[in-house]
């Protein structure tokens, strides 16, 4: 029986031409083979598994060949690379700095560069994992690196370029290696595959280049360990089986399920999924990774983002044609919420079966909340809004309508009332005046408006609280007028209150403290802290309050007077007792020897 090598080492490239997924770099080596434009130094960087050392004893070769090829490629016939080829030449050499990392490994290094080489023009040498060295070491290596003999060439690789000196990289050329691509894994596994004889399905060898994430080393390892799990037959449930990946169908299961706003069969496919064996972290992660190859598979332009086989990306296409974008950004940011507050959950289970059912209601609340929208939305044919900011250069238009009466009204003790109301308070509402006396001009200018509206603003701060003390009373005869305690006030004043939260936040947050005060006549008093609050009151809440109060507590003589707190005369409002008392004798000095002599209190 013959011995078994590994398919990494059996197959592991010769020629550039060989080399998976680095065409540039490849590239760029024999023509600098070709042209006779060789550096004294190389650094190959990136990560595990993408022929950084393979490239660099391909070179090696190459450089010393004596028939090398038009294209750069080794002859694998002179001496050269017949010696190299069976591991006995003199002129490569290659070093791990991982085990060879001190400066005395680095200095009998630089004794043997100045040996010329014996058989053809450079001496090459390789140092693997070259960040391993000590910072001593590197800065031996310093001046042999910048002017070594000519025979001499050093590559170095590495896969953790930021932990070595500046000082380094300036005197190498620098190349960067890239992750190998699904589809080149994908072909070089077929070619390997057909090489020795082995039957496959393109979707394992998809499955085993996603597992090998851009490495091909990692992938040929798994190649290796498939064959010898299947017996020669490599296909997709057998792949699936032995990396232990989930199946891609229970995600479009998922999918099909969330969009029918199902939230028992999500729970049922979970719960299979952890009977198998399978990690909670791992499946909701391999959830976003199918949502995002959905959302990109709805564009045509990001079609091409999709590595996986023909097959599945049929179905991706398909199941895309069902969604919508808004749709999956809602689940991509549910699974980003339980990823993030996995690690942290004590009840890790019961953390992502809340995101399944999450996911299962994402359509069922987008169309309730198009619903309330509609429901909410103002009929803009009834309604007359006055913009409070306009271009300057266009005029305010004012479309009035004309209202239709009946030929022979006949008014009721309700209309008197109602009527009655709406007069007082036009009388006490400015705003109110303001926006008839536009209704009347079919055309004002925006100048000659906000010069009109400071003129009356003015004019209402300095009568609010005249304006404000004395409201009419209206007593409705169909209600009584029941006694009734401050305690039952309050109480029907915070359901009122709890009422308008989520309408009117501002007013409800201004209302909710506020301190009530109730006269014999059933007046209660409202100190409001700024000219601001008490419009907004008087505007949008007033008459509804009092309707409120007067139906809730059966008292039709209930009425409301607001005012502003007291202020001094620069408009500061006076928060305490000392600074009212300090503002009055400043009115009346005599209020300063009253207190002194009778030692009065503020209290």
């Amino acid at each position: 029986m013959s011995d078994f090598i590994v398919s990494a080492r059996k197959y592991r490239p010769e020629t550039f031409k060989s080399v998976v997924g680095q065409d540039s770099i490849t590239s760029t080596l024999k023509n600098a083979i070709s042209n006779k434009h060789l550096g004294h130094a190389y650094l190959f960087t990136g990560p595990r598994g993408v022929g950084k050392t393979t490239c660099a004893r391909i070179f090696a070769k190459a450089t010393n060949c004596q028939n090398i090829s038009a294209d750069g490629e080794a002859c694998n016939e002179c001496e050269s690379c017949v010696s190299f080829n069976e591991s006995r030449s003199y002129n490569i050499h290659e070093l791990d700095a991982a085990s060879n990392n001190s400066v005395d490994d680095i200095r009998s290094l630089n004794d043997q560069v100045r040996i010329p080489p014996q058989l053809g023009k450079y001496s090459i040498y390789i140092i693997d994992e070259v960040h391993m060295l000590s910072s001593a070491a590197f800065n031996a290596f310093l001046k042999t690196l910048e002017e070594p003999p000519k025979h001499a060439i050093f590559i170095l690789a590495t896969t953790e370029k930021h932990k070595i000196i500046p000082t380094i990289l300036s005197r190498c050329q620098i190349f960067d290696f890239n992750r190998i691509k699904v589809p080149d894994a994908v072909k070089y596994l077929s070619y390997i595959a057909k090489e020795e004889s082995i039957e496959y399905e393109p979707e394992a060898f998809h499955v085993i280049a996603q597992k090998a994430d851009g490495a091909m080393r990692d992938a040929l390892s798994i190649f290796d360990q498939v064959v010898s799990f299947s017996g020669g037959s490599i296909k997709y449930q057998t792949v699936i089986e032995n990396l232990n990946i989930l199946d891609f169908e229970y995600y479009f299961k998922l999918t099909n399920f969330f969009l029918e706003g199902n939230t028992s069969q999500p729970l049922l496919i979970f719960d299979d999924i952890l009977n198998r064996g399978f990690d909670p972290h791992n499946f909701i992660n391999g959830l976003a990774t199918h949502f995002r190859e959905l959302l990109v598979s709805t564009d045509t332009q990001t079609i091409q983002l999709l590595e996986v086989s023909d097959n599945l990306k049929e179905k991706y296409l398909t199941q895309a044609k069902k969604v919508s974008p808004d749709f999956l950004f809602a689940l991509l940011d549910i699974c980003s919420q339980i990823d993030l507050q996995y690690k942290g959950s004590r009840n890790q289970r019961l953390l992502i079966e809340l995101g399944l059912i999450k996911m299962a209601n994402v359509v069922a609340e987008k169309k309730k909340h198009l619903t309330e929208q509609s429901q909410d939305k103002p009929d803009e044919k009834e309604s007359i809004s006055v913009p409070e900011k306009e271009s300057q250069n266009e005029p305010i238009l004012i479309e009035k309508k004309e209202a239709v009466l009946p030929e022979n009204p006949v008014p009721t003790l309700a209309a008197k009332t109602t009527e009655s109301k709406t007069e007082s308070r036009e009388k006490s509402d400015p705003e109110i005046q303001i926006k008839r006396n536009l209704v009347k001009a079919p055309v004002i200018s925006i100048k000659d408006a906000l010069q009109k509206k400071a003129t009356i603003n003015e004019k209402h701060t300095e009568s609010v609280e005249e304006l404000q003390d004395v409201p009419e009373i209206i007593e409705d005869e169909s209600l009584p007028n029941e006694i009734f305690s401050k305690e039952d006030l309050l109480k029907s004043w915070d359901v009122f209150v709890e009422q308008i939260k989520e309408d009117k936040p501002r007013i409800y947050s201004t209302l909710k403290e506020k301190d009530l005060s109730i006269t014999k006549e059933f007046l209660i008093e409202i100190e409001f802290d700024n000219l601001d609050q008490l419009e907004n009151f008087n505007h949008q809440i007033k008459q509804q309050l009092i309707n409120h109060l007067r139906s809730d507590l059966s008292n039709s003589s209930i009425d409301i007077i607001t005012r502003l707190k007291d202020r001094d005369d620069t408009g500061r409002r006076l928060y305490t007792v000392e600074e009212r008392f300090k503002y009055l004798a400043e009115k009346n000095p005599s209020l300063v020897k009253l207190k002194q002599k009778f030692n009065l209190d503020f209290d």
